[in-house]
């Protein structure tokens, strides 16, 4: 039997937690980590609280687990913030257990990149929240490469799957279950690659699991790219909806909803994805780590299926309503 620490029980984390529970007949342990002691339940799960920023704390919790899955997701707005002393906290704690630690992470640590995006390509983001991630990875391979470390990194795009936050997410569905038009982020017509959460999770198990994929990061396995009207179109058709209008949100519209909503003004680091054809390239982790993608019709079917519509949540998402009509 191994111990397993999940860090965050967001969507990432959550599935993290379940796979390892289900696997081996249930005869692993694992254990989610949060402040707020919340995260699946399951026979062979343990929920805990924990601040991911108490170094004394994780190395405790992490005593004598094989791997700890760095599935954090501070405040988008606060990653300057909060992510140094999680991401110490946590590479510390793989040093002291000697656990392996597989983070869950991004794109954006490239910045604005060649196509497809490929993991040897430079960590050059010239924004803020990649400069983080990419000093994130920098200190954890630093780690491993003198030794005292045993590191891997999983990298994804914008995410679909039940309950993730994402441009696909609850400003989009709703609208496209009723049947009404749609804006958009960026460019509606640009070739995109996107992650389903469940095959993130599977690839942060498999990279943890295998010492060969240990020092580097690998790309969650993703189907053909999709522009975001294709998306919004798929959606329709597994909700029995059809001629879903789509259109780009208008830059100024952006800049307003941003003065009420800071994570709306944020999204100006990574508009570049969405106004360029941005894909991966997954080659290595299929030839090499053996995964596929779920197929896309289960990955959209699972991204609907909890949807309902939300009110006016603030005077930013009223905004961007306002848009789409």
């Amino acid at each position: 039997m191994n111990t397993y620490l999940v860090v965050g029980a967001g969507p990432i984390g959550s599935a993290v937690a379940r796979q390892l529970a289900e696997r081996n007949d249930g005869a692993d342990h694992v254990i989610v980590a949060t402040r707020s002691g919340s995260g699946p339940v399951g026979a062979n799960i343990e929920r805990i609280h924990l601040d991911a920023t108490d170094e004394a704390a994780v190395k405790q919790a992490a005593a004598g687990t094989a791997a700890i899955f760095n599935c954090v997701n501070p405040p988008y707005t606060r990653w300057s913030q909060d992510w140094p002393p999680i991401a110490h906290s946590l590479l510390a704690a793989a040093i002291a257990s000697g656990a392996v630690l597989a983070t869950c992470s991004n794109l954006y640590a490239y910045g604005p990149s060649a196509q497809p995006v490929t993991t040897d390509l430079p960590l050059a983001a010239l924004g803020t929240k990649g400069q983080v991630r990419a000093r994130m990875w920098s200190d954890a391979l630093a780690a491993h490469e003198s030794g005292d470390a045993r590191v891997v990194e999983v990298r994804g795009s914008d995410y679909l799957g039940p309950d993730v936050e994402s441009h696909m997410g609850e400003r989009v569905v709703p609208r496209v279950l009723a049947g009404k038009k749609v804006s958009v982020v960026g460019s509606p017509d640009q070739p995109h690659s996107w992650t389903y959460s469940e095959d993130m999770a599977a690839t942060l198990i498999a990279a943890a699991d295998s010492p060969s994929a240990w020092g580097r990061a690998w790309h969650s396995p993703v189907n053909q790219p999709r522009t975001q009207a294709e998306v919004v179109s798929d959606m329709a058709t597994a909700l029995g909806t059809s001629n879903v209008a789509v259109k780009g949100l208008p830059k100024p519209m952006l800049s307003a909803a941003g003065v009420f909503v800071p994570m709306i003004r944020e999204l100006k680091e990574t508009l570049y994805q969405f106004e360029a054809p941005f894909v991966i390239d997954d080659r290595e982790t299929r030839e090499i780590l053996g995964l596929e993608p779920t197929p896309w019709g289960e990955i959209i079917d699972a991204h609907v299926r909890n949807y309902r519509d939300p009110g006016e949540t603030d005077a930013a998402d009223a905004l961007l309503r306002g848009a789409a009509r």
